[in-house]
């Protein structure tokens, strides 16, 4: 008797987990990858199908050469009725596209993530795409074919739940395929968008179009546009009242406007080919429109091609950022360059900055000389560096551009905090002495820290 019950005892605990309800087990299946959640079909009848309960599903390169064909299309094709919340297929199949999307369509997929990865060809992508009402998040990335039909941009066929949409190295069927998508989504909220020249391989080079980028979205708060290596002639038409984000990067030797930004909080900028007339003239007319922002992270380069500029025209006028509370220098520092100047003009556009940062990659060149535009008249001392300065911080400070550190302390009359993170290459002994360097230098504020990290 003692003997049975025991057995039973054990019989009762020896698979707890299988006892558990689907939901449950489709949630700890939802953390393995979909691979491993496939597999666990063999484990028995019980598991069998379990797998198809999990509303996410990774599809890739792996994935797929590793499970029979059978099981692919079951994969889909065969799931239950449960919705798929997210569909991610990296795959250079160009027919097994068009069946998960179609299938993920009918279970009302709300994230679409598509890697498309082929060999000298290119895949138009599905049209049922489209006219997918259940979307909310879109990414596209490789030799897709962007081609919407005209009447994507109809009210009786937008995308009306799309509020993430992401594109990365798409090809373009014509010279309006993204406008014609954005046109097609009255609810966007984020919007990235990476293009170069090899994106335009089916448009007509002949043709004296531009590529066109229209983004009137009322809804929309993010916008990050990388065209730093387009050259293909485009128009770039922003009119978004509800953006709060920009970042932009890329040239602005084409027809660019940006207009009714009134709740822009930060902007992210890198704008390239300075080498002709009108640049500053675009530049300016362009930075105009931040000029409410409280935020800005600049590109250093830009900033040494806006001083470059402003001292050989005189009637260009860096506009001022009266509501500018934090900026922030980043990218490459040649060797050649002399980084003070640059910053100190944008620093008195903005009397009222109280954190300013640093994060420049030092840049080494063979044949290096100093670059240091000279100044008709020394400029006056920044404003906010007299009133409202307390933050500095350099992260990755390998000893170079001393000057920036030096003269902030020294004409910083409020600042409480000068911190200085080190690069993470530098030894013990080169930290050592940029530390006792720096502490030799003249501080105007009675009250200000430094701080190495």
């Amino acid at each position: 008797m003692k003997k049975q019950r025991r057995k039973t005892e054990e019989e009762e605990h020896s698979d707890i987990i299988s006892s558990l309800p689907d939901c449950m087990l489709a949630h700890i299946l939802y953390f393995l990858p979909t691979k491993q959640a496939i597999l666990t079909s063999i484990l028995s009848s019980r598991w069998r199908a379990l797998w198809t309960l999990v509303p996410v599903l990774h599809l890739d390169k792996p994935t797929l050469y590793s499970i029979r064909t059978s099981t692919l299309d079951d994969i889909l094709l065969s799931r239950n009725s449960s919705t798929l919340c997210k569909l991610r297929i990296d795959c250079p199949r160009r027919s097994f596209v068009d069946k998960c999307v179609q299938a993920a369509i009918l279970r009302g997929v709300q994230e679409l993530d598509l890697v498309l990865d082929l060999d000298n060809q290119t895949k138009e992508l599905p049209a049922s795409v489209f006219f997918c009402t259940t979307l909310v998040v879109l990414k596209l990335r490789g030799h897709f074919l962007l081609n919407p039909p005209d009447s994507a941009s109809s009210s009786s066929s937008m995308f009306p739940s799309l509020k993430i949409l992401q594109i990365l190295h798409v090809y373009y069927a014509n010279h309006n395929s993204l406008s014609t998508l954005l046109a097609a989504c009255p609810l966007l909220q984020d919007l990235r968008i990476k293009v170069s020249d090899s994106d335009f391989d089916f448009l007509d080079k002949e043709a004296d179009n531009k590529f066109n980028i229209i983004v009137f979205v009322p809804t929309l708060k993010i916008l990050v546009l990388d065209c730093s290596f387009l050259r293909w002639s485009f128009k770039l038409h922003i009119n978004t009242p509800a953006l709060e984000y920009f970042n932009f990067k890329g040239d602005l030797d084409s027809d660019v406007v940006s207009e009714n930004l009134p709740n822009l909080f930060k902007s992210v900028l890198d704008v390239r080919s300075c080498y002709y007339l009108d640049w500053m003239w675009k530049l300016t007319n362009f930075m105009r429109l931040l000029c409410n922002i409280r935020s800005m992270e600049l590109c250093v380069g830009t900033a040494e091609y806006i001083l470059e500029h402003s001292l050989s025209n005189n009637h260009y006028d860096v506009p001022m950022f009266h509501n500018l509370s934090s900026l922030k220098f980043y990218g490459d520092l040649w060797a050649m360059w002399s980084p003070w100047n640059a910053v100190k003009l944008l620093l008195c556009r903005a009397p009222k900055l109280q954190t300013l940062a640093f994060e420049l990659n030092y840049r080494c060149c063979i044949h290096s000389f100093s670059v240091d535009f000279p100044l008709k008249k020394p400029l006056d001392v920044p404003e906010c560096l007299s009133s409202h300065l307390t933050t500095c911080h350099y992260k990755g400070f390998s000893g170079h551009a001393m000057e920036l550190v030096e003269q902030i302390l020294k004409e910083s009359k409020v600042l409480k905090t000068m911190k200085i993170t080190f690069n993470s290459d530098l030894d013990s002994k080169e930290k050592l002495r940029i530390h006792e360097e720096i502490m030799k230098f003249s501080r105007t504020s009675q009250t200000c820290q430094i701080v190495f990290d």
